[in-house]
């Protein structure tokens, strides 16, 4: 059985016991104690400071006790179980005063503490004498829910206190495995405690704050609570009720045996215990479906939800039904598989039923054998005898599984692990397997075999025959040598083949070493590669043969050599003497190693550009001159050195530059963009040689010719300039010069340019003439010219003064203006060019255009709902009035169909009437003044509404007592109805007046709040984008009766000898019809009908007080002649009354009841106050919407 805690809550109350205080920290004055409250007793605690507490049960209550004092006790009790001890204190009914810390405001007060509390090995100390009195302090109490949802940290208790007590509580947990039930409870203080959530988190809890608290009231109080000795035997007698029931579990059934697993199911126990019965209520929870026994009662309808409190422990052994018992499930199912069973093997199993914390003894065990199988996987055989022909093997015999091993097959394979053959099957435990080849692996396996079949194969064995020694093997030859390695190359040893694997050995000597020959290499391959070995210096080399029976004689020993290294690297190049512009000597040292050999020569290389480098010279000094540089040039030097071992790496790199010269002469001295009558910009380009330094300034000189006197214009380091103040249409001769850091270079080439002329002056404004109303001719003078002759003229035209476009360029002194408006004003300019530029523009002249015939109409459409008279033979249209151009409009055209335009007055809109309904006209519009009738508008399509639709059918797809759901369908002409069609439905109120009851596109309605067996009138119109359909006809629809309401709980009166009085509340007949009543009895899931009739009162004989769950229920029904009865949903069931209580427990039931009766208002007086309430709400509604929705 597995050691799992148990609910507090299931703690039966037992004799008196001590308590111990428990440390904590080394300080030994706090404890906690757990007071255990009963069902509905209440428990006031009054503090130092006035406040009062109230707690209600069932709860254990956590208290902190800052004394070794305890308060009056009536019992307590310590039960062991699983290696844990529960203590339980119950207090007297008196009140006690004690400060009182407050509770965390988010957690509810005095719950039942979670089972995690109780799981702390340090909270089982010795158990000292109890003190009479001491002052409580009350600890918060958390609920599971609580310690899930607030993660408040608590203090992590003592480790060396853990570990210290972990021993005895793990010897005291073996000894209790057996236990029925029950659960420790020790005193622990607050600061210790860890609850577990259900998810293998744990949480902790402060300790509880010194602060009072004030006046609240946990729960309902019960009046008179019970006395400490009648509770006490009440606990006691529900535990064992519940064990007794829990104890008479069947014994489980064993099905499906195979050699290695069984399928076991069993029942749970009848009857099963109700949350009632059990000391706490635990939460219904789902359970998996049960399987019937059939050595067990008949199976009966059990309730979901006691069921889901029972949890089941089957346990099984191999050492008979009085040995020991291992756990193999533990669950809510009724049936398991259990697997991995030894085939051939008797065993026992049995089942413990537990139902919340009380937990039921084990059933009678049942025995069952597992089938026989084939034997186990044999152990991989062994090798006992190797020659060169011959292998002995041996092997254990594996386990038979119940059936005698008839013979064993050993098979064997030659190289390839699936080409296996058998070569010995009989009982013999070893074998000589002969004629096999010298020097070969040879792979075995072995399988036994029985009556029930063949064990697989063991693991395989690979060995070889004998084989002998290698003849010595020809010296090594040297394929390469390096600095630090030489390869080697050989040739298999001559005489008889071997069929074993030949292992090469090379041994060296170092010359002059006199250490001897060592191995450097060992493999199979006939070529190695030594490394690790020293430069340019000699070794002997000799080889051997080995196979696995030994090793061959040395080869002859040679002689090789290895190369020697490389330089190092000589030191970076540096300068001697002053750097000249072409030329600079540069010298460096030879390296620090040269590998062993001498340097032959030196090679110094040369970069000037990019990554190219150069070789300047090449051999033994280590100097040299380099010539031929260019002037403020920059260069980098490097030099390595070569001999026999190979080339060294470069040096560092010696960055160096030559000293610079005057730059050269600028290239390229030319005007840039065009040049004015004053200004002429210039450019150039930098010379091709800079001098070895950057160009810092350039400076221009400027004269009138080259001979006459120069002056500076321009200096700066801009490779461009702007020479202004020069005279218009005028040569001039310009040169420029470069400086760096070495002085001024030669002027360049000398460059000539001359500056442009004016533009020509402001023209006079131009002349407008009238040529048409819709056209203008314009003409102007050309202006005087600055030096060049006007070769073009530009003319701006426009309605405004600010918005004036170019419509004509050219060399004409005029241009005529065409598509004109009438009746507008015009704006317009002109101004003159030439080879220098646009001059001024002139003023602006004006001149205004006749009127004209109007302009075409605009925003012909059809207009919908612009008339209420509309029908599908009319078409109402709309237009707004145009540009009249002048003149005042006075009429309009319309156009449509082949006949002629039809003349109206000065109107925006108009109705075209006989029409065709359904048809699609082209209508155009033209507006008509008095100098004539103006073009014709955009043609508008339109088409006039179809005829209105015909009426629907209506039918009632479902009725009921106050509803009646109705549907409709299309007209007689079956025709679809557009997305834009609505329906309206009526209802028929009296003879002569019908109420619409929906309006919308749905094909259905439920008509609520309908009197029940009344016959109703309905009618529906449809509404669509063609007009309004005429009415349907009347339909008549009937509602269904309604059934009874639900009644009140029956009550129920013992009146001794085992019957019982059943009451109910009568009903009034409902509409003429009578009423009937249904008592029925519930037991289990079973219902047994009792009583059918008009009476509200009957008497049954049954069961006696307190024997099962049974309950009762009634329900009515309403009787009428045309459709029989219609019956009502059932009330809430009552359970039979208990055994009759004391005298004084009746009558403080009785003044409750007639108290609760008193206070309870009668069915008058709440059906007022619902219905004052509904029209407050009414009221409320339809204020808030008339405010918030249609204002």
């Amino acid at each position: 059985m597995t050691d799992q805690p148990l609910p507090l809550e299931a703690t039966p109350m037992l004799a008196e016991v001590p308590l111990v205080p428990h440390t904590l920290g080394g300080d030994g004055m706090h404890q906690v104690i757990y007071l255990h409250m009963n069902p509905l007793e209440p428990f006031s605690i009054h503090t130092e400071d006035g406040y009062i507490q109230y707690i209600t049960g069932p709860a254990h209550v956590p208290v902190l006790s800052p004394s070794s004092s305890f308060p009056p006790v009536y019992g307590s009790q310590v039960v062991e179980d699983n290696g844990m001890r529960k203590i339980l204190v119950l207090p007297h009914a008196a009140e006690f005063h004690h400060p009182l810390p407050p509770v965390l405001p988010h957690l509810p007060h005095y719950l039942s503490p979670h089972p995690a509390m109780l799981q702390h090995p340090h909270m089982y100390p010795a158990e000292p004498p109890l003190p009479q009195t001491q002052r409580l302090t009350l600890l918060p109490v958390y609920s599971e829910h609580d310690v899930m949802c607030h993660s408040v940290p608590l203090p992590v208790r003592d480790e060396r206190l853990a570990k210290m007590q972990e021993q005895p509580q793990r010897k005291q947990r073996a000894g209790h495995l057996a236990s029925a039930n029950g659960m420790t409870l020790a005193c622990s203080p607050p600061t210790a405690l860890r609850l577990h959530n259900g998810h293998n988190k744990s949480y902790t809890g402060p300790v509880a704050s010194p602060k009072p608290l004030k006046h609240k009231s946990f729960g309902r109080t019960r009046t008179t609570p019970l006395t400490g000795p009648e509770q006490h035997r009440d606990t006691e007698e529900e535990v064992r009720r519940v064990q007794e029931l829990l104890s008479s579990v069947c014994k489980p059934t064993v099905g499906g045996v195979t050699s290695c697993s069984a399928v076991l199911s069993w029942r749970p126990p009848i009857p099963l215990p109700s949350t009632a019965d059990l000391p706490h209520r635990t939460p219904p929870q789902c359970t998996p479906p049960q399987r019937t026994h059939p050595q067990c009662t008949p199976p009966q309808r059990t309730h979901p939800q006691r069921t889901s409190l029972l949890t089941y422990e089957l346990a099984l052994s191999q050492s008979g039904t009085n040995g020991d018992f291992n756990l193999v499930y533990q669950g809510k199912d009724t049936s398991c598989t259990v697997g991995d069973l030894r085939p051939a093997t008797h065993y026992y199993v049995r089942v413990c039923v537990a139902c919340s914390s009380v937990k039921g003894a084990p059933s009678e065990a049942v025995g069952f054998t597992t089938l026989c199988g084939a034997p186990d996987t044999p152990a991989s055989p062994r090798l006992i005898l190797r020659t060169r022909s011959c292998v002995g093997l041996q092997w254990k015999a594996p386990s038979d599984n119940g059936s005698k091993i008839s013979c064993f097959v050993l098979e064997c394979s030659e190289g390839k692990q699936n080409a296996f053959k058998e070569v010995y099957r009989g009982l013999a435990k070893h074998y000589k397997v002969v004629r096999l080849s010298p020097s070969t692996k040879y792979t075995f396996r072995i399988a036994a075999e029985n009556q029930i079949g063949t064990s697989a194969f063991s693991e395989l064995l690979t060995c070889s025959t004998a084989d002998c020694v290698p003849a010595p093997p020809a010296p090594p030859q040297l394929m390469g040598a390096g600095v630090t390695w030489l390869n080697l190359r050989w040739s298999a040893p001559c005489g008889p083949v071997c069929r074993d694997t030949l292992t090469y050995i090379v041994e060296m000597e170092e010359d002059g070493s006199g250490c001897g020959f060592r191995p450097r290499h060992r493999g199979e391959d006939l070529c190695c590669v030594v490394t690790k070995l020293r430069r340019h210096t000699s070794y002997r080399v000799r080889l051997l043969a080995a196979n696995s029976e030994g090793c061959s004689q040395p080869s002859v020993t040679v002689e090789y050599r290895t190369s020697p290294d490389k330089p190092s690297r000589p030191s970076s190049p540096c300068v001697q003497g002053p750097v000249q512009p072409h030329s600079l000597c540069a010298v460096w040292d030879p390296p620090e190693d040269d590998g062993g050999s001498l340097i032959t020569r030196y090679v110094l290389e040369l970069c000037h550009s990019g990554t190219e480098w150069d070789i300047v010279y090449s051999g033994p000094l280590r100097q040299f001159v380099c010539e031929d540089l260019e002037a403020g040039k920059w260069y980098k030097l490097r030099v390595y050195c070569l001999s026999s071992g190979g080339q060294s790496q470069v040096s560092e790199t010696l960055s160096v530059q030559t000293a610079p010269v005057c730059p050269g002469m600028c290239q390229a001295l030319h005007t840039t963009g065009g040049a004015t009558s004053s200004e002429i910009p210039l450019s150039w380009d930098p010379p091709l040689c800079d001098g070895g330094a950057q160009v810092t300034a350039y400076a221009v000189e400027m004269a009138v010719s080259e001979g006459s006197e120069r002056q500076q214009v321009y200096r700066g380091s801009e490779g461009s300039c702007l020479v202004r103040r020069l005279l218009p249409d005028t040569t001039y001769c310009f040169w420029v010069k470069a400086a760096n850091e070495a002085g001024w270079g030669p002027l360049s080439d000398t460059c000539q340019a001359s500056t442009t002329p004016a533009p020509p002056e402001q023209c006079s404004p131009p002349q407008l003439l009238l040529q048409t109303p819709s056209s203008v001719l314009a003409r102007w003078e050309a202006p005087a010219g600055r030096g060049a002759e006007v070769f073009v003229f530009r003319l701006e035209w426009g309605v405004e003064k600010g918005m004036m476009v170019l419509v004509y360029s050219g060399p004409s002194l005029q241009c005529e203006l065409k598509d004109l408006l009438p009746a507008t004003a015009y704006y317009c300019r002109v101004q003159a060019a030439n080879v220098a530029g646009s001059g001024t523009f002139s003023h602006v002249a004006m001149v205004t255009t006749p009127p004209s015939v109007p302009a075409a109409v605009q925003h012909v459409e059809v207009v919908e709902d612009a008339l209420s008279d509309s029908s599908p033979t009319s078409l109402a249209l709309q237009w707004a009035e145009p540009c009249c151009h002048g003149a005042e409009i006075v009429g309009y055209n319309i156009d449509f169909g082949d006949q002629l335009p039809l003349a109206v007055g000065r109107v925006n809109s108009y109705i075209l009437e006989n029409l065709q309904p359904a048809t699609t006209y082209r209508i155009r519009v033209q507006a008509v003044n008095s100098v004539g009738a103006g073009p014709f508008s955009a043609t508008l399509k339109a088409q006039t509404r179809p005829l209105p639709p015909g009426p629907l059918v209506l039918e009632c797809a479902s009725s009921g007592p106050q509803s009646l759901k109705l549907r409709w369908a299309d007209g007689p002409g079956g025709a679809a109805q557009s997305r834009g069609t609505q329906y309206c439905l009526y209802m028929q109120a009296s003879a002569d007046r019908s109420v619409c009851i929906y309006s919308g596109p749905c094909h259905s309605f439920k008509v609520q709040r309908l009197n029940e067996a009344t016959v109703y009138q309905f009618c529906i119109q449809v509404h669509s984008e063609a007009g309004l359909g005429p009415l349907s006809p009347l339909y008549r629809f009937s509602t269904s009766r309604s059934p009874p309401a639900q009644l009140r709980a029956p009550r129920v009166e013992s009146v001794g000898g085992h019957r019982y009085v059943v009451r109910w509340e009568a009903l009034q007949p409902i509409k003429g019809d009578s009423v009937v009543y249904m008592l029925q009895l519930l037991r289990g899931r079973g219902i047994e009908q009792l009583y059918r009739g008009p009476e509200t009162v009957y008497t049954w004989h049954g069961p006696p007080a307190g024997s099962g769950d049974w309950r009762l229920r009634v329900c009515a029904g309403r009787r009428s002649p045309d459709s029989g009865e219609l019956w009502g949903p059932p009330s809430l069931s009552t359970p039979l009354p208990t055994a009759e209580p004391p005298r004084e427990a009746r009558v403080s039931a009785a003044q409750g009841a007639q108290a609760r009766r008193r206070k309870r208002p009668s069915d008058e007086q709440f059906a007022i106050l619902l219905l004052l309430g509904f029209a407050t709400l009414a009221i409320l509604l339809a204020v808030l919407i008339q405010y918030c929705v249609i204002e």
